[in-house]
């Protein structure tokens, strides 16, 4: 009838639903994400949006990291790969990685998870979450990587629960990956520009 008239449908008023039909509304990202996540295993990684299902993830700290390119901050993603780290006294940040996107990610396997439950993984990150959203930050004692370490506790991940700070810094920095060769270069290059600035004027001072 519209388009007899001469009138295009899009122009029309919107009609509410016939009695008895509930309107459909669109899934958000996070429904979006977890129906993914039911469908492939866990979903694909997707570096452009930050999701790395299964993986813990680590990103440079201006400054410190570059005096110690092995020192950062780190994150745990949950199975979606939605990243939780703890940012901050009394503060967990979700999808919204304090200093920026991953640069390097370790990829853990769910099969070595001995937690019992349904969705271990996803359980473990939540209440590690909830555990440090009440504590201090401590940059030497009680940091990201205790929040890490927490949670791969709390799921008895490789059916351990002696995970602390050393050991996942050590794990990351041994079976870590960096997403793209410019993330490798952001990490190192700020280190070996200090490194060689340090070196000239060590030989230039020696040589007067």
């Amino acid at each position: 009838m519209a388009e007899a008239e001469g009138i295009s449908p899009l122009l029309l008023p919107r009609q509410p639903p016939p009695p008895g039909m509930a309107e459909v509304e669109a899934p958000t990202a996070a429904e979006t994400d977890q129906k993914q996540s039911s469908g492939t295993g866990g979903g694909a990684m997707d570096v452009e949006r930050s999701r790395f299902p299964y993986c813990v993830v680590w990103t440079p700290i201006p400054v410190l990291t570059w005096f110690f390119p092995i020192i950062g901050h780190m994150g745990i993603c949950t199975s979606t790969g939605v990243i939780r780290d703890f940012a901050g006294p009394y503060f967990v940040s979700e999808d919204n990685m304090a200093f920026g996107k991953p640069v390097k990610y370790w990829k853990l396997d769910p099969a070595r998870v001995y937690a019992s439950g349904p969705n271990a993984w996803d359980t473990a990150v939540h209440d590690a979450s909830e555990e440090y959203k009440h504590r201090m930050h401590n940059l030497c004692c009680d940091n990201c990587h205790s929040h890490v370490a927490l949670a791969l506790n709390l799921m008895r991940y490789n059916n351990s629960t002696n995970w602390n700070m050393v050991t996942v810094c050590f794990f990351c920095l041994l079976y870590g990956k960096y997403v793209s060769v410019g993330a490798f270069v952001k990490t190192w290059l700020p280190f070996v520009l200090l490194l060689g600035i340090i070196l000239t004027a060590s030989l230039v001072f020696n040589l007067r």
